[in-house]
């Protein structure tokens, strides 16, 4: 019934490209794949940072002593530690340890984060410890009841390796948090999305979201803590025994001794591939992707464009490009995942037309922490999977082409209206991508009757770029102005800082 108003050719493709590959996970608790390669092998170098390295372990050993620890200090299975730390060796500890003692950790840069949503993450997630390190202690708010640990300040020694009691203590399961992000913006998420253990094997442990890396393969990790992406970069190189590169200020310094980068395309734009001699495997996510961006990269190495917000666990959908495709898409269901292309009623659309993305699988994450009435209007029942699966609305809007890959259309919240027509902005910038030159464009919404653009670098003609625009789409999508800048402004994650470039164009216009 589900599928009957289909013709018989799109209820077979809508299982067929819908579904991805079922495959078996080697572990499904997250520290547990790290100590399976810690136990194989001890002595190879787990990470490094500023000239210092950790073998697996040393790591290991670390992250146990400390995990004993927090077990002693009241932590269980279930709860929820802060992680309030900068780029550090010391920040995989304390995200191990908390593992290891049953805990989902929330991460948070210390450096970057307002006292007031660290106030507000400490409260919404009902942290009772916190890891931090030294130099930041201070920064913690300080809360009734709340332990302070400062994980460079253990000197490996403070806590005898658990007894046997208290290892059967931290029973964890694989649908018990792994980690607790509070996205950016307030708005979205406001009490954080909870990310189960079985949720990030699935990515990490499976093909390809493992992203081929394996012993000896270096993984630079670029990106800010409390960010999803970051969780694929220090926990796929740690499961799956590569070495992990941690950044200091010099992203490109870092990028370039890499075999694989993983980063949204804000931040691969400020890398040459040209100076990364050693990286073989690039996947970007999180913001859509500039398909010179794209095409640059996938000349010379495998280039994965994915797509997923952190509710479906990093990304759920990949596709490895080649500049020769017709067409930049975010390919199809990672393993164990589905993807359904639906009206507004949630009922399944012909293959080709447009519609709303929900996901479904083993990607779909355990909900909002503390915020039931959101959690029940974003997450649903899954029809198509039945057996207690849901599903997520992503937001996102799609179609499949006819060879089953998904195009990307962007988002149902950005959608616009200009003199009262409905426009997507980010055809817009596709349109200005495409100019001889032009590496990134961004288009906003200045007021009802206007869009802006911003393109960069500064050399691009902006009447080139609206007469472009003009020659390709209806007149109500040419944006009024074109701002050429050197470079276009980033959030703390990585992305286009899309408030920033509104604040300039009122700058300008006044």
């Amino acid at each position: 019934m589900l599928l009957s108003h289909l013709t018989p050719r799109d209820r077979r493709l809508f299982t067929e490209f819908g579904h991805g590959p079922a495959a078996p996970l080697p572990h499904t608790l997250v520290h547990e794949a790290f100590e399976h390669r810690a136990a194989a092998t001890p002595h190879a170098v787990a990470a490094e940072h500023e000239g210092t390295r950790l073998t697996y372990g040393e790591l290991d050993l670390r992250a146990e002593r400390l995990a004993t620890l927090l077990v002693r200090v009241g932590v269980r299975p279930g709860d929820r530690v802060g992680l309030f730390v900068r780029r550090s060796l010391p920040m995989l500890v304390g995200l191990l340890a908390a593992l290891k003692a049953g805990a989902a950790y929330v991460p948070q840069d210390i450096g970057l984060t307002p006292t007031a949503q660290l106030r507000h993450v400490l409260r919404a997630a009902g942290i009772r410890v916190v890891l931090t390190q030294a130099r930041h202690a201070d920064r913690v708010p300080r809360a009734a009841g709340t332990v302070r640990i400062a994980i460079d300040q253990e000197n490996g020694t403070a806590a005898p390796p658990p007894s046997p009691p208290e290892r059967l203590a931290r029973a964890v399961r694989p649908d018990d948090g792994c980690y607790v992000l509070f996205t950016s913006g307030t708005t979205g998420a406001p009490n954080g999305v909870t990310v189960t253990h079985r949720n990030v094997c699935n990515i990490l442990l499976t093909e390809p979201g493992g992203l081929g890396i394996g012993p000896g393969l270096r993984v630079a990790q670029l990106l800010n803590i409390a960010f999803d992406m970051a969780a694929w970069e220090i926990l796929g190189a740690l499961t799956r025994g590569g070495t992990l590169l941690i950044r200091g200020k010099d992203i490109a310094e870092t990028a370039r001794r890499a075999d694989v980068l993983i980063a949204t395309p804000t931040v691969l734009s400020a890398v040459d591939p040209a100076t990364c001699p050693h990286t073989r495997t690039v996947a970007v996510a999180g913001e859509p992707c500039p398909r010179p961006l794209a095409d640059l990269w996938a000349a010379t190495r495998a280039f994965y464009n994915c797509c997923g917000p952190t509710e479906t666990t990093i990304v759920n959908t990949m596709r490895r490009h080649s500049p020769a495709a017709p067409l930049l898409t975010i390919g199809r269901p990672t393993p164990n995942n589905t993807v359904y292309v639906l009206d507004e009623h949630r009922r399944p659309l012909p293959i080709g037309r447009t519609g709303e993305m929900w996901a479904g699988g083993d990607c779909v994450s355990a909900g909002y922490l503390g915020d039931p009435v959101l959690t029940r209007e974003r997450y649903a029942p899954d029809p198509f999977l039945g057996g207690g699966h849901r599903m997520f609305r992503t937001r996102d809007l799609g179609r499949w082409t006819a060879d089953g890959e998904l195009e990307h259309l962007g988002r149902t919240d950005d959608q616009v209206k200009i003199r009262g027509f409905r426009v997507e902005p980010d055809a817009v910038s596709a349109v200005l991508e495409a100019l001889p030159g032009c590496r990134r464009a961004v288009t906003v919404r200045r007021d009802a009757r206007s869009l802006v653009s911003f393109v960069c670098p500064r050399d691009v003609d902006p009447e080139a770029a609206r007469g472009a625009v003009a020659a390709a789409l209806p007149y109500y999508c040419v944006p009024a102005a074109v701002f050429p800048l050197a470079v276009l402004p980033e959030t703390d994650r990585g992305k286009i800082d899309k408030g920033a470039l509104l604040r300039l164009a009122a700058g300008v216009a006044r």
